[in-house]
């Protein structure tokens, strides 16, 4: 797509206001996905395709002209999210880092500084670390439930606060308010991290947030067949400046897989009411096995966030983490141990995931601030009978 189009595309792709009153379950199933005009189809058609007829020189039917910079499809999916997200703007990308690169290369020059959180996913510190670093860019690290220690740390160049809450792995909770109050105090912009949450349980913007980040793979596709990114904003300019990097960079969701995470989000709400009560109960159990020393679960009324979760969340989530009597190999084997739950990365879908973050999703980040604990195992639990799942973390601790 030329330069000189992408108002075209700005106008068909951010329909959304913000202010769609209706329930989020209504919204999920319907935002940006009326009947098919010409079938009357229910379902958003997948437009496999890469090109448009054009209606004369210049003249683009609905705005589409080549699927890089707009497909109906991903249009739909892209209203979707903001309807989701109470936001203006949604942009859909082929991965969540994807998304994340996308924003921080229109954000960022040489010479910037990032805060970013010291429990944080290891692909983002990856990213941080070894790619836009060498941009110049530069990146610190706070305790990011600590408003105070956020505070100290923003600098003059600093233009972005990075938070992931509930943080990965070891859901940490960040006030989102709060700390929006400190990013508007210091003139630089918040970026929360919504996917351990989903749109159901958290809405960040409404909480003072500028930019939304998702991971589609997990919790909005919901049953592991599919990768993909999203940004979300309230600011229209700033949802303008994104879709032109979008465009320019290239890294966009394909049709198919903009399909497939519309039909996972259609059962979101209903999904993590399951992921949440599972959770639930495989965390009280865990807290009173004696092989484990320590539970990671902000509905646990002993976990430090636990007011904050229940101020600014509908529920508390899907994802557990814990650790270990007897250290690294006690805690790799109980991984090999589950049956019930596979042992494999990612996390959000209809399954539940057994991982050990320090040798598989945090590997990446072993010998910096934001190391994990050795003896610490992730769960992402599914939607399975809860008496199934509890079942096999007995067997597997043995």
């Amino acid at each position: 797509m030329s330069d000189e189009h992408s108002e075209h595309r700005t106008a068909g792709a951010s329909g959304h206001s913000g202010h769609d009153s209706r329930h989020f379950e209504t919204l999920a199933i319907h935002a940006g996905q009326p009947a098919d005009a010409t079938t009357g189809a229910v379902v958003t058609p997948i437009y496999q395709v890469s090109t448009y007829k054009q209606d004369g020189v210049g003249g683009l039917r609905g705005g589409y002209e080549y699927s890089r910079s707009a497909n109906p499809t991903r249009t739909a999916l892209e209203e979707n999210l903001a309807a989701l997200e109470g936001g203006r703007r949604g942009l859909a990308f082929a991965s969540g880092l994807a998304a994340e690169d996308c924003l921080l290369r229109t954000l960022l020059a040489p010479g910037d500084h990032v805060v970013i959180p010291n429990d944080a996913y290891g692909g983002t510190f990856r990213l941080f670390a070894k790619v836009v670093e060498r941009w110049g860019v530069r990146w610190s690290v706070a305790d990011t439930s600590d408003v105070q220690a956020v505070r100290d740390a923003v600098r003059p160049e600093t233009r972005l606060i990075w938070v992931e809450t509930p943080s990965n792995p070891l859901l940490g909770i960040t006030d989102i308010a709060a700390l929006a109050d400190v990013a508007r105090q210091a003139g630089v912009r918040l970026v929360v991290d919504n996917t351990f949450a989903s749109p159901y349980l958290q809405q960040p913007l409404a909480l003072g947030a500028d930019i939304v980040v998702h991971s589609l793979t997990k919790y909005m596709g919901g049953h592991s067949d599919v990768v993909g990114g999203a940004l979300v904003t309230s600011d229209a300019e700033l949802g303008e400046q994104l879709a032109y990097h979008q465009n320019a960079m290239g890294a966009v969701a394909g049709p198919f897989d903009a399909w497939l995470v519309m039909r996972g989000v259609k059962t979101l709400a209903v999904r993590m009411d399951r992921h949440c009560a599972n959770a639930g109960r495989v965390a009280e159990m865990l807290s009173a096995h004696p092989k484990v020393t320590q539970v990671y679960y902000p509905g646990l009324e002993t976990h430090p966030g636990h007011e904050v979760a229940a101020k600014q969340m509908k529920a508390f989530g899907g994802m557990v983490s814990f650790r270990v009597a007897g250290g690294e190999e006690a805690a790799v084997r109980v991984c090999d141990r589950a049956r019930l739950f596979t042992l494999g990365e990612s996390l959000g879908g209809v399954e539940s995931l057994i991982e050990h973050p320090g040798r598989m999703t945090h590997a990446s980040v072993a010998g910096s601030a934001l190391e994990v604990p050795a003896d610490l195992v992730r769960l992402s639990v599914g939607i399975e009978a809860v008496d199934d799942l509890l079942a096999d973390l007995t067997q597997a601790l043995g």
